[in-house]
Formats: C-alpha cells, structure tokens, sequence
C-alpha cells in the first residue's frame, strides 16, 4: 500500500479536503502567494462530475489525437519510424498544451500570473533538488536487484577479459564514456520518446492537470492517488492496436502482454500521483518515470548472483516500503508559512 491510514483517515467534520490535506502538504512560499488569487466563493468550486468528465476528456484527446493526422487531417503515412514518432511528439505536445490551458481556465483561479499557474501544476524552483533526488533514490530502491545484476555482468565482464585487478579502471573507462554515450542515445528517436516527451507530456497531463482538479472538486487525497492512475492506464490501450494490428500478434499475446504493461502503469501512476501530491513538485515524478522508462520492468529473479540479485531485490522493496514516508514528507519540499495547509491553496477554496 502506498498510503497510511493516519494520514487518510479524517478525525473530525471538517471539510474533507482541509483536513486531509493539513497532514499532508504545507505551502512553500508567502501566505498569500496563492490563497490571494483563489476564489474562494464555494459556488464557484469545480464538481465533482465535472472533474472526473474533464479528466477523462483529457486522457482521451491524449490518445485520440495521436490518430489524428491520418484519420482526420488525411496526411500520408510517414515514410520512415523517425517521422512517425516526430508526428506523434507533435501530436502529444499539443495535447498537453491544451490540457493545461483547459485546466487552469476551469480551476477557480482569479490571478493569471505564471507564478501562480506554474505553482498549481507544481513547476516550482524552490527545493529543487530535494523535489529530485529524494524521490529519485526512493525509487532506485525498487531497482536494487536490477542495479547488482548490471554490477556483476559488469565484473564477468572484467574477468573474461583478464581484467580482474583492474575493475576501477574499468568504471573509469565506463564514466568517461558516458558522454558519448548519451550523445549517440540522443540522436535515436527512441530516446527521446522513452526519456523525454513521454514521461514530460504524460506527468503534466496524468499529474499536474487531472490531481489538481480532483483535489479541487473535493476528492479525498486517495481516490485521486487511484483514479488518476486508471486513465492513465487507459490511456496505454492503444498499445493493444498497435501489437494487435501492425505487429501481427495473437489476440491471447497482445491481452497479455498489455495487460502486464496496463497492471505496471496502474501501480506506477499511484505512486507518481502519491509523489506529486507529498511533495508539491512535477519534478518528483517526472524523475521517477525517466527513471523508470530507463530501467524498465525490476529483476527480482536471476541466476547470475546465487541468489544475490533476489537478496538485494528483496532488499531494495524493504527499504522502500521504510522509506516511503520518511522521504516524502511534506515538509522536506516546502516551507510552512502562517501555518497555510497545502503548497496551492486548494484546501481553502471552498
């Protein structure tokens, strides 16, 4: 389980985002940086029909449009795969473009300064690195098995290669190596889709667009952890096609293995809603879903290792369960001003 009772579970009747969000998030800035430019008329507070239809809205235009440029505009099929994902990066750009704009012109916002906007959608400068590396570590937890695994293959290297005293000249190589290296990933396509426009696009839009709503119309933190991750998981589901259709696969390989990768987007997209909302920060998740697209699925079974790599696997999810609250809290990202309850002032819109 990726919450704690304690801090769900409400001890009064207060309004239920008030006093849900009080043991979560605190502000990061002046009092009044956001609070100010809030409505705070509760006629004008987002329903909750309405937040759900728009997230849904969303991550089906997210989808939809990627088919556009065939379906609709008629364009002629790209002649080669980097052209079909630079269409599709234009596709999700737009997507995302107005799922932000859609988003802030039906939040009850009265201020239309960028400081203001940025801030809701959790693009923030201030406790920067620790918005990065804290999530960044917690999540390399999860990799611990995969991390050993890549350790030893590198050490077999060393050895096959007579080069077994000689294994920190070997990382040294490896290091320096590094920047070439990221050079020629840069120039594929696929780099680009997995590490850049993918996991930016899909955490605006997943995160920064659909949880603000969701938390605004009155949502208790947990359903919008759990809802948000389903439509992301939707939002995959033209990967069916795609193996179903152009790869000539089975329907029975096509569910399964869609269906893995629905099950893995459904458990990711809950901890990056949980991250965006302890943390305050899109850096958070965002970091964590290139980490993870860089990584993919965890090894937690290997014979190289006698059993290390399940040791340290077994290990790593230990270590992450421990840590998940410790190195989330709230307070580590933002800075409690007059004792404001949340880091966008959500929980006094109503």
């Amino acid at each position: 389980s990726f919450v704690n009772r304690r801090d769900f579970n409400s001890t009064s009747e207060e309004n239920p985002v008030t006093s849900t969000s009080s043991r979560w998030i605190s502000r990061r800035s002046s009092p009044h940086h956001y609070l100010s430019t809030m409505s705070s008329d509760g006629d004008n507070n987002i329903s909750m029909p309405v937040a759900v239809a728009s997230c849904v809205a969303m991550a089906l235009f997210y989808v939809l449009i990627l088919y556009a440029p065939t379906v609709i505009l008629r364009l002629p099929s790209p002649s080669s795969f980097s052209d079909f994902m630079i269409r599709r990066f234009v596709c999700a750009a737009i997507s995302t473009v107005v799922s932000l704009v859609f988003t802030a012109y039906i939040l009850p916002i009265k201020s239309w300064e960028a400081s203001v906007i940025l801030g809701i959608f959790g693009i923030r400068t201030d406790h920067l690195w620790q918005g990065v590396v804290y999530p960044l570590l917690l999540t390399s937890l999860i990799y611990a098995g995969s991390l050993v695994l890549n350790l030893l293959l590198l050490l077999e290297s060393c050895k096959e290669n007579g080069e077994a005293c000689s294994f920190f000249t070997k990382v040294r190589s490896f290091v320096q190596a590094i920047p070439a290296c990221i050079m020629t990933c840069a120039s594929g396509v696929s780099f680009w889709r997995n590490l850049v426009v993918a996991p930016l696009t899909e955490e605006l839009v997943f995160r920064a667009c659909m949880i603000p709503l969701l938390l605004c119309a009155g949502f208790r933190i947990y359903y919008a952890i759990f809802l948000c991750p389903i439509l992301f998981s939707l939002a995959h589901l033209n990967h069916f096609r795609e193996m179903y259709i152009k790869q000539n696969r089975s329907y029975i390989k096509a569910s399964l293995i869609v269906g893995l990768q629905l099950g893995y987007t459904v458990v990711f997209g809950a901890y990056a809603s949980f991250l965006f909302i302890r943390t305050g920060h899109l850096a958070a998740p965002l970091f964590a879903h290139i980490f993870c697209n860089y990584m993919g699925l965890p090894v937690l079974l290997h014979p190289r290792g006698k059993g290390l790599v399940s040791a340290a696997a077994l290990a790593g999810v230990v270590g992450f369960v421990t840590l998940l609250f410790p190195l989330t809290k709230p307070l580590m990202y933002n800075d409690r001003t007059n004792n404001c309850p949340c880091w966008l002032g959500y929980c006094l819109w109503h």
